[in-house]
């Protein structure tokens, strides 16, 4: 039926139905909004400091460099691996060691050089590095680096001349004071990463790691990097038979294991707590109550799958791929995924990564993403570090948390809608006791915005409310200062 078609008085009866029926959709629309609740009386702990990355802000080739940029973020910790990918000629120990027959315990038999200026300009951004002691990944069909050491012994001494160089001055070094030292990386990853077996990289951790605690035991070591680390059946974590042999080396022969590293590439945001969960389990175990838990890789696999990366991937495919890693689905991703891991037993957790291009977060010209926009939003709710209590968020779905500054003067909240199908919610706050005013400085990131796009609003009562629409993928972040006149008194 056409309304044209009708005559007035049935014209005038079907308007009415039609203006009813539109008051009930609004009504039901309102009716819809999801409540977002935070309590700034109520401490829920502190927000943990999670979102290291892998590699410093060198480009590769020296072109130019991204320091002010990665220290906007205020990273904690750069993990040193990959490092001038896909043609390293820093940290690796063919770069640091260039002639394998070289006597290790003299100082010109290193080029410390290049890798020098490069832990320089990752100690600049503020972070502190991680040192992984070996070789990055070689996809190309001749394998130059990722050999087992011929001579395990051997290797273990170029080590100790790695780190006496950077923390005791040899060798014109320094005292920079690098905790952690790590033992090779995804020693499973075959032949790209090892061309070796299962002994062959036991035996090389087994050396190196007695060999660098002796000497240095002042220092963190651990490993082994794993991209394989386990299994999720039903819901239930089954470690790898590799994993297994390797934590029942370190605990029945003593062997130095102060961190257990491990990776994890997901679709589910909520995985990565899952395993970092089951991890613990593992290690306490096998009576490894005191290693730490290091998730030193990790980001946003769409589709759950590497297929459109391979070889039989198309080029649109992936660059569809790549943006989406980058884009608002990966922020959103990266956002929910560092608020989940909030309560989860991680110690440090390092994304992969923080440099240009491909899994990065910026351009190949230096140009921030995305995802480089998510970790600035998280960085200003660490700014605000006494975490509150918060309710609504849903595992996997909707990351959400807020923070309070110490002197109870500044407060944030962040909202990450990574799945969510609901997009109306209401975010309202309590707690902020003899406050009569706010100044809301409101930020977005999505397909649309940019974290640096900012609206304000001035928001009266210690009580207040905002109304959000955020359609996956997005996040919000919104930032509560007292006004002027308020912090004059």
């Amino acid at each position: 039926m056409n309304l044209i078609d009708l005559h007035p008085p049935a014209l005038v009866g079907t308007c009415r139905i039609l203006v009813g029926l539109l008051v009930c959709v609004l009504h039901t629309v309102h009716a819809e909004e999801v409540p977002l609740s935070v309590d700034f009386s109520v401490r829920a702990g502190t927000v943990r400091p999670l979102h290291g990355i892998n590699k410093g802000p060198l480009a590769p080739g020296g072109i130019f460099e991204v320091i002010q940029e990665q220290k906007a973020l205020g990273i904690p910790f750069t993990r040193l691996h990959d490092c001038g990918w896909p043609n390293p000629y820093v940290v690796d120990i063919h770069a640091v060691f260039p002639h394998p027959q070289a006597d290790p315990s003299l100082p010109e038999s290193y080029d410390f050089r290049l890798t020098d200026e490069y832990i320089d300009a990752v100690r600049r951004t503020g972070a502190e590095p991680i040192y992984r002691l070996g070789e990055s990944i070689e996809h190309t069909s001749v394998k130059r680096y990722v050999h087992p050491p011929a001579d395990p012994e051997k290797w273990a001494a170029i080590c100790l001349g790695i780190i006496r160089h950077y923390n005791e001055g040899w060798a014109h070094g320094f005292h920079h004071g690098i905790r952690y030292w790590e033992i090779w990386n995804e020693p499973e990853n075959r032949p790209v990463m090892w061309t070796g077996t299962d002994e062959d990289y036991l035996r090389l951790y087994r050396v190196a790691a007695t060999a660098i605690k002796k000497r240095f035991p002042e220092v963190k070591v651990g490993g082994p990097s794993l991209g394989a680390s386990g299994n999720l059946v039903r819901g239930e974590f089954v470690p790898t038979d590799f994993a297994v042999r390797f934590l029942e080396m370190c605990g029945r022969e003593k062997v130095p294991l102060d961190f257990f590293s491990w990776h994890c590439y997901t679709a589910d945001p909520a995985e990565l707590t899952v395993r970092s969960r089951a991890i613990r389990r593992l290690l306490d175990a096998k009576g490894l109550t005191a290693t730490e838990n290091h998730l030193n890789e990790w980001n946003y696999l769409p589709g759950n799958s590497w297929e459109p990366l391979t070889k039989s991937g198309t080029p649109m495919g992936r660059q569809r791929y790549y943006e989406a890693m980058s884009g608002a689905p990966g922020a959103a991703f990266l956002v929910t995924a560092l608020l989940e891991l909030q309560d989860a037993p991680v110690d440090v957790c390092n994304f992969y990564h923080g440099e240009l291009g491909a899994f990065g977060i910026f351009t190949e010209q230096g140009v921030p993403l995305k995802a480089y926009q998510a970790l600035r939003a998280f960085q200003g709710l660490v700014e605000t570090p006494n975490r509150v209590e918060t309710r609504g968020g849903v595992s996997g779905k909707l990351g959400f948390a807020a923070g309070l500054s110490a002197d109870g003067r500044t407060a944030t909240m962040l909202v990450a809608n990574f799945a969510d199908p609901r997009s109306d919610w209401v975010l309202s706050w309590k707690g902020l006791s003899g406050v009569e005013a706010f100044a809301a400085e409101i930020r977005r990131v999505d397909g649309a915005h940019e974290f640096g796009e900012v609206r304000t609003e001035r928001i009266t009562g210690g009580g207040a409310s905002l109304r959000l629409k955020l359609e996956a993928p997005a996040l919000v972040w919104v930032r509560l200062r007292l006004t002027a006149r308020e912090a004059s008194r």
